[in-house]
């Protein structure tokens, strides 16, 4: 019997409320389970701005201490980084059972992060893209490739 895909997302000490609601938006339009966010900035400053679509009602949003803590069970955690070392996106093959981890807008994922990730991948741009813009291009890839996932679409 094959697996359920499943999918969620760690956050490691996003910046902003703008940041956050966005990338819950992503996850409402892409149907991830769940997010996960590390670090006080956003704990601060907490308002759905750019959340209009008021996903944090049906996907839970959920602060975390450790985000390592958290991997669901036979999830490969994937960190989302521009690092030497890493796989370019557009060759990557999504695992079945993911959580992707993603930097600050304002800085990179710490290393201690990428080091216990199975997976780190990269989106190749000219410049650099905000956390809003990356999540949805992760995202977009994983539904667009569909059958280039271990064990396909599972959508009816």
């Amino acid at each position: 019997m094959a697996m359920k895909r499943y999918c969620c997302i760690g956050l490691s000490n996003p910046k902003s409320p703008e940041n956050v609601g966005s990338v819950m938006r992503a996850a409402g339009c892409y149907g991830v389970n769940s997010v996960f966010y590390s670090g006080t900035r956003y704990a601060r400053a907490k308002d759905f701005v750019t959340d209009t679509k008021r996903v944090h009602l049906d996907i839970p949003l959920i602060a975390i201490d450790d985000l390592q803590s958290i991997i669901p069970l036979g999830c490969t955690p994937v960190a989302v980084e521009l690092v030497e070392g890493a796989r370019p996106l557009p060759e990557y093959t999504h695992p079945d059972r993911a959580i992707y981890f993603f930097g600050p807008e304002d800085g990179s994922l710490d290393k201690s992060i990428r080091d216990w990730c199975e997976d780190v991948v990269y989106v190749p741009t000219q410049g650099s893209m905000n956390l809003a813009a990356t999540v949805n291009v992760v995202l977009y890839d994983r539904l667009a490739k569909g059958n280039n996932t271990k064990s396909g679409p599972k959508f009816k």
